[in-house]
């Protein structure tokens, strides 16, 4: 297919841990040795020496990047001086200045595909079919071009008319695409070609592994079906969007509210007590935060066996929903000739097979098993000391674990001064300043500051970073899009507005003949009609441009507030370096083909940038390059941390523990199950968490109903546990093999950088770990290397 499946989904790239916000502190390496996490210039790696840039250019950048963030009057002066520039549209697509141009924009692009089309149809020479490959990733790039674009803009731009333009722009060009999907004279022409020895062998490496995602693509698109099979698969597709967009949008309750005598709310916070509370009745919604609230703080066990069953019991509908969703994928992937969903599905992830899923997930269980049980002690061991008669106190219930778990919390919790207490030294400009200063000594990459155009960002809170190398010059565009407002969404996640790819000499040529309509001095070149007006740069090393990747980075943090600068929980440093890990991906995953740049790559490994970037965040060499409290320069003190960094580890195997039985749910959920008859979506889950839950579910729950994301994730929920595994263990073995300072060498970040970073989707991901980590045994992947990898375990940031 021309746009994967995956492409869709990776171009707004929200993923698992974005989507699992806790409420809860996140984690933090508590092993430190100093008194303070110092940040001293003179005892800091040098910066590099950036391409055209002095260094004293270069000091100033970084400078700048810390005040357009931090310093309000800063960035009142950006914002006017870019106003002064030359007018462009939407990321300097310079059809996007206007609603009306999205139909423009969408309507050249059809036209440049419908030549690409002819052009890979008629093909029939040796020559010809040698240039096959890069002709249908143009053609795909020419698609993804307007989707990626246009569905960023439409849930994203604040302007109801740029919303509707754009929806207009994707949904034109999405029939098209889909049409093309289904027209069998591109599949036809691509394995012609591929069986031909001499062009084969003429495509690179990259070239022959974007021909293999393409013709399995096809295949899994039921290309090569009968008509009537054909129509079947496309009936059953559309059928199974539209179940599983309704499961998630529609998902409800059984009971939507519990009503409780306010004096048996004991340990609920008075003020949520009296704001629920009418004629002594405590009202709680099942599907609100004070549900969660009471589980955790109410004595009472029966009020909270109450809740818990409520909290956990989906009405009759959404379990309906689910099932039929679950029915039509077995029956789907039955007529594709696969024996379940989940083989369908993992065909072309690293796992490969449900049997490899469940190897890793077995091994997983088995080398956290010894901390689960742990930590269920010492529960137990709090309950017996608090027990009454009737409270079963030789038994931790499932309805127990949020209470006592809250207590042991909230002792480890009184520790700290605030629970804000940190947010003093981790101003907005000061983390990005440090993800800067990270990436220049690992990678040689730096985020420099630049001035937009007028009309080039959608909302005016928007900064614009160039990503600059110390070898390639300007790689890539980077906007930050990180403050609130009413209609955004406030889930933090990356977007590929466009791919990297390499624009051939011949395309610009065609460029200087194309047929237009453009309005006089649109373009000033035939590479800008290539590009839209976007970001390009020459390749020295090809000879040849590239378009720069173009990424989106969207976060939702209050804004400053008078003169003081936006502080972040540790939570949200966090969040930050995770995301800014997917758009790391991007930058240097520059590949000459745009099916496979960047994060364009099997969804199991996708999220292993960002899971490590986290683990950078944990660091006290990393923070050493600038935690600083935002008005007296003073250092991070390592105490409060170390307590911080506490609650996290403590929380682990119970977080570890829910992942794994989500994704043991999600294998078998999509495995032969829902053909029966009989199939009962309730009964799967009893018999899962019956069997492996360290706490066994109590009869009459549902939750399954809640689990929205066994639609996008379905029979690849594993992924972030996979990645996490595979992120620690890059992290103990590469950025700490010679203590902490090596998590800031640059040999380990070109090492990491030469074997995952930069070959995005173009490289087997287990050649990616293997090549990091130096064990060839990995090389080939398998249901071994799946359990290899569940041995390693997930290990927090110095834990031990």
């Amino acid at each position: 297919m021309l746009k994967r499946l995956a492409h869709t989904r990776q171009s707004s790239w929200v993923c698992s841990r974005c989507f699992q916000q806790s409420q809860q502190p996140r984690r933090f390496n508590s092993n430190f040795g100093a008194t303070s996490i110092s940040r001293d210039p003179e005892s800091s790696p040098s910066a590099s020496n950036l391409f055209g840039l002095s260094a004293k250019s270069t000091k100033e950048d970084d400078q700048a990047l810390r005040k357009i963030f931090d310093d309000a009057d800063f960035w009142a002066d950006s914002r006017r001086a870019s106003k002064s520039g030359k007018p462009t549209g939407i990321a300097g697509n310079k059809f996007l200045s206007q609603p009306g141009g999205f139909k423009e924009f969408a309507d050249i692009t059809l036209q440049r595909c419908s030549a690409a089309v002819e052009k890979v149809s008629r093909a029939s020479s040796i020559k010809e079919y040698k240039g096959l490959v890069k002709d249908l990733d143009r053609l795909s790039d020419l698609l993804c071009s307007v989707i990626d674009l246009a569905d960023f803009v439409r849930s994203t731009h604040p302007d109801r008319r740029m919303q509707m333009a754009s929806h207009n722009a994707y949904a034109m060009t999405l029939q098209y695409m889909n049409k093309l999907n289904t027209t069998t004279i591109l599949n036809d022409q691509l394995k012609k070609a591929a069986g031909i020895p001499e062009v084969w062998n003429s495509w690179s490496e990259q070239e022959q592994v974007v021909a293999k995602i393409l013709m399995a693509d096809f295949s899994r698109s039921a290309i090569e079906m009968p008509e009537s099979a054909r129509q079947q698969f496309v009936d059953l597709s559309g059928e199974i969007a539209q179940v599983g967009t309704e499961f998630v949008e529609q998902m409800g309750p059984q009971t939507a509210y519990l009503q409780f005598d306010s004096r048996r709310m004991k340990g609920f916070p008075p003020n949520m007590v009296q704001a629920l509370t009418t004629y002594r009745k405590t009202r709680i919604g099942t599907m609100n935060h004070e549900a969660q609230v009471a589980l955790s703080h109410v004595e009472d066990a029966e009020v909270r066996r109450e809740l818990y069953m409520a909290v956990r019991t989906a009405d009759r509908p959404s379990i309906a929903r689910l099932e039929k969703m679950l029915k039509k994928r077995a029956d789907l992937a039955k007529l594709s000739g696969y024996e379940t969903f989940a083989h369908m599905a993992l065909e072309d992830k690293m796992a490969k097979s449900p049997e490899a899923v469940n190897q890793f997930l077995g091994a997983l269980a088995q080398d956290s098993k010894h901390q689960v049980s742990a930590e269920l002690q010492e529960l137990l061991e709090l309950k017996k000391a608090d027990a009454h008669l009737d409270n079963n106190p030789n038994q931790i219930n499932a309805w127990d674990k949020f209470y006592y778990s809250h207590k042991v919390l909230s002792g480890m919790n009184s520790k700290l001064r605030t629970p804000d207490f940190l947010s003093a030294y981790f101003s907005i400009g000061t983390v990005m300043q440090g993800l800067s200063r990270l990436f220049d000594r690992l990678y040689g990459l730096r985020l420099v500051p630049r001035h937009t155009q007028p009309g080039e960002v959608w909302e005016e809170d928007v900064r614009r970073l160039d990503v600059v190398s110390d070898t390639d010059g300007h790689v890539a565009v980077l906007y930050c899009d990180l403050f609130s407002r009413p209609g955004k969404t406030p889930n933090p996640a990356h977007f590929t507005l466009r791919c990297s790819r390499e624009i051939s000499a011949g395309e610009v040529e065609e460029m200087t003949h194309i047929e237009h309509n453009f309005p006089p001095n649109l373009f000033s070149s035939p590479l800008e009609i290539a590009t839209s007006g976007m970001d390009a740069s020459f390749n020295k090393k090809t000879g040849s441009h590239f378009q720069l990747p173009t990424i989106a980075l969207i976060c939702d943090f209050s804004k400053p507030q008078h003169r003081r600068p936006t502080l972040l929980n540790f939570n949200d440093v966090r969040t930050l370096f995770h995301e800014m890990g997917h758009a790391l991906h991007s930058f240097l995953g520059r590949t000459a083909l745009q099916n496979v740049s960047g994060t364009r790559c099997a969804t199991d490994f996708a999220e292993l940038p960002s899971v490590l970037m986290e683990h950078f965040a944990t660091c006290p060499s990393v923070l050493g390059l600038f935690a600083r409290h935002w008005e007296t320069d003073a250092p991070l003190p390592v105490a409060a941390l170390e307590n911080r960094l506490a609650i996290d580890i403590r929380m682990r195997p119970a977080e570890t523990e829910a992942q794994i039985l989500l994704a043991m749910l999600d294998q078998a959920y999509h495995s032969s199950l829902p053909l029966s008859p009989d199939f009962s979506s309730t009964e799967v889950y009893h018999d899962v968490y019956n069997t492996y839950a360290s706490v066994p579910e109590p009869a009459g729950t549902a939750w399954q109903g809640f689990f929205g994301h066994l639609y996008g994730y379905g029979a690849t929920y594993y992924s972030y546990l996979f990645d996490r595994a595979i992120a620690g263990k890059i992290w103990t073995d590469v950025f700490q093999k010679d203590g902490k300072h090596s998590s800031i060498d640059r040999e380990n970040g070109e090492k990491y950088k030469e074997e995952v970073l930069r070959w995005g989707g173009g490289r087997s991901g287990w050649k990616c770990i293997a090549g990091v980590l130096g064990d060839a045994k990995l090389a080939e992947g398998g249901e071994v290397a799946m359990k290899e990898v569940g041995k390693w375990g997930v290990r927090e940031p110095g834990e031990k």
